[in-house]
Parts: structure tokens; C-alpha cells; sequence
């Protein structure tokens, strides 16, 4: 595969995550972003490109990129994560799933700048009384390229987000403050801080102010936490519209090394170094605690939390490092779990669903030989 950074399209969805101890490695993301589409990657020409608001609007808006740019400019730092995150271990640990095979690496921790999706549906003006905000929706759509289940890509979040300016939702024209590459949506995406990355449409080219939610194929049938009775896609044809669309993430925790299936050596004070990253749940970050058991949960150690004033807050991903005693042998494994601001507290197992998404059971690494 070429270069994370260079990559602008491809025949077919480019799908795929970095190595954990890569994504690690830095607390912004700016080397090992991974890629989730649905569609191929347009290569699009930013002098031409037009963001069309409309809707339930008193002024209907085409803003060009140059546009965008003359409005305030608002930086956000943010975990942005597939859905699938960690599908493989639902899929492996409980049930077979449904959908792309993620492992732990389907996520990235960036700052994002553009003006906010508020101040722009301000100078458009909001024609909805501010009681139905709640019950009206703001969708985005890409018209840009047909993607696998439908003509175009979409998606939605209640317009009384959107208009929270703490809420922070961008129309993001910079990546970790640089112009945004191809495959991460250039000219200009929506960032939704907190909320599944399906929503934080790539391309973007449409914002629309309606009294539903949008009506595309990965808003009313993919990205859903289906009950664990429906266990087939036709069972699941009659239950799609009565599921609401997902929305905020759970807290979560992975372990980054030692990798599973990993040969490990103890340090001589009988230890061996665990490191990952931890999310928090919605807006209830960030993470205040990060846990490791070597024994199946009897005993915890608390973990150190690597700090990043500068770029740290509620949205952000929180790293973290800890030494933890184990004894030597084969077929040992770890478990993390986190906790956020808001005592949110990661479970050791999560309800199997047919998409297998939201999975936040402990982190975990099995398999491992320690010498």
C-alpha cells in the first residue's frame, strides 16, 4: 500500500489501520490515521468546491472553501473512531458479526480546525423554533462518488448539537494543522467530537436542516446497535427502523504492547512495561483512571496517564503506561479497563450485536509468553 499521507483514490473502499505500537507512538495522530470508506476516494479541486446549506433555512448558503475560511476558525482536539472499533474481538470472543474485520487500531487522535457547524447555521439562519431543536436534525451528505449500499454517502446529528458551540462540532479544513488530505476528506469534512466516525461525513458538500434524520443507507441501516436476538440480516430487515442511530461512543480501553502472541522478557524488578490509549464515553471525557490486572481481574494496578497540556481535553484520547509484576510462562494474558469523568467504567464483556459495533469490553492481549 503507498502512503497514509499521499493516498487520494482507490477501485475499490480503502479500509485499513495502523500496527497499535505505530498509533501509540505520538498523542496527535499525525502519521497513522486509519482509513474507513465506503466508496472510492475523490480527488477534488478545492477552488471549485461548493458546501451547499439548505434546508429549514432563512438564507440558503454556497460557501466555497475561501468561504469557510474568512469565518472564525475553531480548533478541536479529538479521538475520531470507526463504529467497528475492535469487531474482531466480538467477533472472536462471543459471535460472528457482521462487517469489516477491525482489530483495535481503527482510531485516531487529531486536532481539527474550521469554523463551527454553528456559526455557520447562524448566518444561514435556523427558520425552527429552538424547542423543536431537539426533534429536528442536521444531515451531511457527500454527492461526490457512489458508495457501496447507496448513490451517495450520508449522515445526521440532532440540530440542538449542532448548535452547541460546546459541543464543537467543525467543519474541519486542517488536520493536526495542515490541510486535509484526500483520504481524510479534503476540501472539508464534518468533525462530530464524541460521536461514531460515520458521522463526521467526508467531502462534505451538503448541509441540510430537515425534520428527520437523513435518509441515507449508513444513518437508517448500518451503523446500529441491533438487540442480540436479531442474529441475521433478515432478521434484521424489520427491526432497522425501530433501533435509534448510533450516536456517542462508549468509554473504552485497549493495550497497546505487548502484542498478542508476543514473547515478552521480564525486567529485573519482575515486571513487563503495558501501554495503550483510552477513550472516553460521549462527552464525558476525559478518562481520569486506566486499570491492568495480570490475574483475571483480582488484583488492578493503576496505570500513569500521559498527559499533553497543550492538546488535551473532553474529546481527546488519553495514553497510558504501567509497569505490572507477572511471573514466567506461556499462554498469560492482560486486561485494561478505563474509567472517565463522568465514572463511566469500562465492562469486562459487551452485548453481542449483528454489526458488532460499540465493542468496549476490557482491553485485552492473549497468548503471551513471558521469559
Amino acid at each position: 500500500m503507498s502512503d497514509l499521507q499521499t493516498e487520494y483514490s482507490v477501485d475499490e473502499p480503502l479500509n485499513r489501520e495502523p500496527p497499535l505500537k505505530d498509533l501509540v507512538s505520538s498523542f496527535l495522530t499525525t502519521k497513522n490515521g486509519y482509513d474507513r470508506n465506503h466508496g472510492p476516494i475523490p480527488h477534488l479541486d478545492a477552488s471549485k468546491h461548493i458546501v451547499q446549506v439548505d434546508g429549514a433555512v432563512k438564507r440558503q448558503l454556497s460557501l466555497s472553501v475561501d468561504d469557510l475560511k474568512t469565518l472564525t476558525q475553531h480548533e478541536v482536539v479529538c479521538a475520531l473512531q470507526c463504529a467497528g472499533n475492535r469487531r474482531h474481538t466480538m467477533r472472536t470472543q462471543i459471535k460472528e458479526v457482521q462487517g469489516v474485520d477491525w482489530y483495535d487500531g481503527a482510531v485516531m487522535n487529531c486536532k481539527w480546525e474550521g469554523p463551527l457547524l454553528k456559526d455557520v447555521l447562524v448566518h444561514a439562519g435556523i427558520d425552527i423554533e429552538e424547542s423543536r431543536w431537539k426533534e429536528t436534525h442536521v444531515a451531511f451528505a457527500c454527492f461526490q462518488v457512489k458508495v457501496q449500499e447507496d448513490d451517495w454517502y450520508g449522515g445526521s446529528i440532532p440540530l440542538d448539537r449542532a448548535m452547541r458551540a460546546d459541543a464543537e462540532v467543525v467543519l474541519a479544513l486542517k488536520m493536526n494543522a495542515e490541510v486535509l488530505k484526500p483520504n481524510h476528506g479534503f476540501p472539508v469534512r464534518v468533525v462530530v467530537p464524541g460521536v461514531a466516525g460515520a458521522r463526521s461525513v467526508k467531502w462534505l458538500d451538503r448541509i441540510t436542516v430537515q425534520a428527520t434524520e437523513s435518509k441515507n443507507f449508513y444513518q437508517q441501516h448500518d451503523y446500529k446497535i441491533l438487540p442480540p436476538h436479531i442474529d441475521s440480516a433478515q432478521a434484521a430487515e424489520n427491526m432497522w427502523a425501530n433501533v435509534p442511530a448510533l450516536e456517542e461512543m462508549p468509554v473504552n480501553s485497549v493495550i497497546a504492547v505487548p502484542q498478542p502472541g508476543s514473547i515478552t522478557e521480564l525486567g529485573s524488578d519482575g515486571c513487563i512495561e503495558v501501554s495503550g490509549y483510552a477513550l472516553p464515553s460521549g462527552e464525558s471525557g476525559p478518562v481520569v483512571k486506566v486499570e491492568v490486572t495480570a490475574d483475571e481481574g483480582i488484583h488492578w494496578v493503576e496505570a500513569e496517564l500521559l498527559s499533553d497540556d497543550e492538546h488535551k481535553g473532553k474529546w481527546a484520547w488519553t495514553l497510558w503506561k504501567t509497569r505490572i509484576s507477572m511471573e514466567k510462562g506461556k499462554s498469560q494474558r492482560l486486561f485494561s479497563r478505563a474509567t472517565d469523568n463522568a465514572g463511566n467504567v469500562q465492562e469486562s464483556m459487551t452485548m453481542w450485536n449483528l454489526r458488532g459495533v460499540c465493542y468496549n469490553g476490557y482491553g485485552e492481549t492473549r497468548d503471551l509468553a513471558i521469559v
